[in-house]
This record gives structure tokens, sequence and C-alpha cells, in this order.
């Protein structure tokens, strides 16, 4: 016997393995085993790239021009719009404010059905990757008309919730963090024959990125950065943890670095933790996964001073931060803690003690919370 029903629309569940995906897919897991009737609602491929948590209904969508991998939903029709009502949800959760959101927002405002939603996605930061920052305040102005429609909304930091409210979002903003599980990430999975494999020497300082290869990742200063520190440091090394649609021409760029493709399991975790400092200057995460993953492994972090990342990093306690465009104070941060392995040490050791904060368990359960009060 459910407790209450909860329809999940998203414009992301099976189609493409990322942060967002996972974490709905988590979240849908949790709320199952929960006593939570859950539908979910979005686009999908033939071939999806996971094994996704509980029932997706389809919707129609097409290839995001420029991103093929990604999706963009259509319509919601009128025989999708018939399951969701035959389900009868007692709660409308939207994590994806497109145009699927859009039209699942006027649908339950029909039903009087509570509506909330989650900031996965930083949309107006990824606009200049695109040279589309004129469109800035016109999307702002829809996000502000589209939050203000839900009871409450989910950000992952106490940094993106700050940066909601200066945007004049007004909504409850309601921390709903990202877990880790500490039992696949960790400094254990350390490996000298993996490194040995890769080419990588004992002495060597491995300077690790771990995302999907696009641009908006700021993968300009990596490349960037690194090549600077390898022609200096001969015990310095790049490497790169991922694949996507930049992936090509950041080789070229960067020939002498160590590219593994697309890494899960067993060989992600050995990755992160067979590396000795872990280099991410995006500043589009709204929470940053992949530097909660390396802080569990053990690593120092060097990221971007951005909303996200800076709420896991402490300036010079697990690592540092810096502005987003400033390529020198990445490499003397980089080639401070290449040169100290006792810093890295210290560092790591701290890493690790944050990032045990982040149990999946307490996160999910938190979110169940606020439905919860929201029902209520």
């Amino acid at each position: 016997m459910s407790t209450f029903k909860v329809a999940l629309f998203t414009g992301n569940y099976n189609h493409i393995r990322d942060g967002v995906s996972l974490t709905l897919n988590r979240l849908v897991g949790f709320l199952l085993e929960n006593d939570v009737e859950v539908l979910v609602i979005g686009p999908t491929i033939d071939e999806p790239a996971l094994k996704h948590n509980g029932e997706l209904v389809a919707v129609p969508s097409k290839r995001l021009p420029g991103r093929p991998e990604y999706r963009f939903s259509t319509s919601f029709p009128e025989e999708v719009k018939q399951k969701v009502e035959a389900f009868k949800p007692d709660l409308v959760h939207i994590a994806t404010p497109d145009f699927l959101g859009y039209k699942a927002m006027k649908w339950a405002q029909s039903k009087n059905l509570p509506i909330v939603s989650s900031y996965h996605t930083h949309f107006p930061s990824y606009l200049k990757y695109y040279k589309l920052s004129i469109l800035e305040p016109i999307l702002w102005k829809y996000l502000r008309w589209f939050y203000k429609n839900c009871e409450q909304v989910y950000v992952p930091t106490p940094s993106m919730a700050s940066y909601l409210e200066e945007h004049k979002i007004d909504s409850e903003l309601l921390i709903w963090a990202r877990g880790i599980e500490m039992s696949r990430f960790n400094p254990e999975k350390r490996s000298e024959e993996w490194r040995k494999q890769k080419g990588f020497k004992e002495e060597d300082v491995v300077i690790t990125f771990v995302s999907r290869l696009v641009w908006e990742k700021n993968l300009n200063i990596y490349v960037d950065v690194l090549k600077k520190l390898m022609a200096k440091h001969k015990n310095i090394k790049a490497l790169v943890v991922g694949d996507g649609p930049a992936g090509d021409e950041v080789k070229k760029m960067l020939p002498e670095g160590v590219y593994t493709g697309f890494l899960k399991g067993e060989e992600l975790s050995v990755s992160y933790a067979s590396s000795d400092v872990f280099f991410f200057p995006s500043d589009t995460e709204t929470f940053g996964n992949v530097t909660l993953e390396a802080m569990a492994s053990g690593l120092p972090c060097v990221v971007a001073d951005a909303v996200g990342s800076k709420s896991l990093v402490n300036h010079e306690k697990n690592g540092f931060l810096a502005p987003v465009t400033d390529s020198d104070s990445f490499y003397n941060y980089i080639e401070r803690l290449a040169m100290d392995s006792e810093l890295r040490k210290k560092m790591a050791e701290t890493s690790i003690e944050k990032a045990k904060e982040y149990s999946w368990e307490n996160i999910n359960g938190n979110l169940l919370g606020y439905y919860k009060q929201v029902l209520s």
C-alpha cells in the first residue's frame, strides 16, 4: 500500500548517463523502497544509456541542435496526459523547466495539484558557451515565473540558493544536496598497476579531469594550465576521464594527455583514487557530483570559485578555489600541490572527512520529508 503518488516530469532520465539522470533514478529507487508510487514522464531513445528505475512514460522529443546526445521534449500528448490522470498523482515534481515542464505545470494547475521543482541544470551559465548571453534576461524572467508557481524548489547547495535569490527567485528554496557511496569511492581503490598501464610512473603527479567533454565544462582552461605545467615539470601528467563532442579537439590541443574515454563502475573509482589532484574549472555545475567523488577518493580539489563547487571545496582546506577565467591562479594552485606531497596528503584527509557528510540515505530522506510538508 503506497503512502502517496508522485508524477515526476523530467527532460533527462535514461537517454544519457549524467549527474541529473543518475540523481533522479536514485531518488525514484529510494521513493519506491519507501512506499511512494512514482510515474516518470520524459523523453527516451531506442537504446537508453542506463537501465532506469520505476515506470517511464515516454513523450515525443528531438535531438538538441549542437548537442545531439541530449533531447528536448516537443509535446505532452493527450494519450500521455490520460496515463498521468489515470495514475492520480498527489504531487507533481517538475525537474526541468522546459516545454514539457511548462505543459506539466499548466496541467497540474488545472487539476489543483501541488507542484514542486528541483534545480539541476544551471541554464543561464550555459548561454555564454553558445554565444547566446543576449538571451539571459529573457531566461531569468521565465525562470522567475516558473518557480513562482512551485510550492517548493529544491537546490543542491546553499550557494546556489543565494545565487537564485540574487536573481529574484522568491520561491521557498530548500537544500537537496547530492550524495556519495563511500564504499564505491575511496582511497583504497588506488592502484599502482592501473597507473602503470596508463603510462604513469610512481613519482608522477597525475592531475585529473572527470566529466563529459563539452566546452561548457571550461575545458580550455584545463588544457591551457596543463600544457604550461607539463612543459615546466616533467613529472606532472594530465588524465582526462570522459567522452563527448569536444573530445577530438581536446586531444589535438593536449596530445600529451592520457585519455580513458567514458568509465563507469570499478574502473571509474580506480581512476579517481589513482590520481593525485582533481582539477575541475567548470562554472556550470549546480552541485558538482564529480568533485564529491574526487573528495571521497582522497583528492585535493582545485575548482572554479562558482556556485556548486564552492559549497564542496573549502579554500586552502581540502583544495583551492580560483576565479573561473583566471588561468594563472589555477596554474599556481596546482603547481603548489604538485610540488608539496605533504600538502596533498593533508588536504586529501580533509576531503575524505567532508565527503562523509553526504550520505544518500539522509539526502533523499530530506526530500521525502519536504514532499510530506507540501502534502500536509
